[in-house]
């Protein structure tokens, strides 16, 4: 009997893009559902009453949620193309980055660019963690090292999201300059065949970019 598997999620997400690069990694097949979280469907609420979020997961009638935890649910029922290393430090170590971008940078980045308190405080913040994540890429292609791993789809946002969020809000960190091996991958990433098959079409999530930011300042 073949697996069913289901994804509950929005377009524009790059959580909900975090499952679906992985599942094309894998080669997995599966249904997408796109959610208006502004009016939540009732298979959303039932197979994620505690979140209510996307992505939401379901594999055989089982549901998961949580981006990184579905990806690790995925890497650990589908076992070619693996997203995590086998070897259990460098798996800790790959945990330990992707938290990394989830719990400090991307909250970071967010408050830089839809606005805070503090604003350049923070800019510089989330400059130092570009910083860091910069010096543990080191020479590698890939955070995975020459394959596309869980670091690298974890950081999608970082690769496709924050250059569209630049272009559209004037305000640019993210530069080949100031971060080469950043930026470098950030491209690699972009352009890898089963990644880019998965990303949100640029000028569409431009277009949404733009809508709300636009948003924002005149809310203010």
């Amino acid at each position: 009997m073949a697996d069913e598997v289901k994804l509950f999620g929005v377009w524009g997400s790059p959580f909900s893009r975090r499952v679906e690069i992985a599942l094309k990694l894998k080669g997995v097949g599966y249904e997408f559902f796109e959610e208006d979280l502004s009016n939540k469907s009732a298979l959303l609420l039932k197979y994620n009453p505690v979140y209510k979020k996307v992505p939401t997961f379901v594999h055989n009638g089982k549901a998961i949620a949580e981006s990184q935890v579905i990806l690790e649910y995925i890497d650990e029922t589908w076992k070619n193309s693996p997203i995590l290393p086998k070897d259990p430090y460098e798996r800790a170590q790959a945990r330990f980055w992707a938290r990394f971008i989830d719990e400090k940078l991307m909250p970071t980045l967010w408050k830089v660019f839809w606005g805070c308190e503090d604003h350049e405080k923070v800019k510089e913040e989330a400059k130092e963690h570009l910083g860091t994540l910069e010096n543990e890429l080191k020479d590698k292609k890939f955070f995975g090292g020459e394959t596309v791993g869980l670091v690298d789809i974890v950081g999608n946002f970082i690769a496709y999201w924050v250059p569209r969020i630049q272009e559209a809000s004037g305000l640019v960190l993210l530069t080949e300059e100031k971060y080469p091996k950043l930026y470098q991958w950030s491209h690699e990433f972009e352009n890898h065949g089963d990644v880019k098959v998965k990303l949100p079409p640029s000028d569409k999530l431009l277009a949404y970019i733009k809508s709300r930011l636009e948003g924002v300042s005149t809310s203010k």
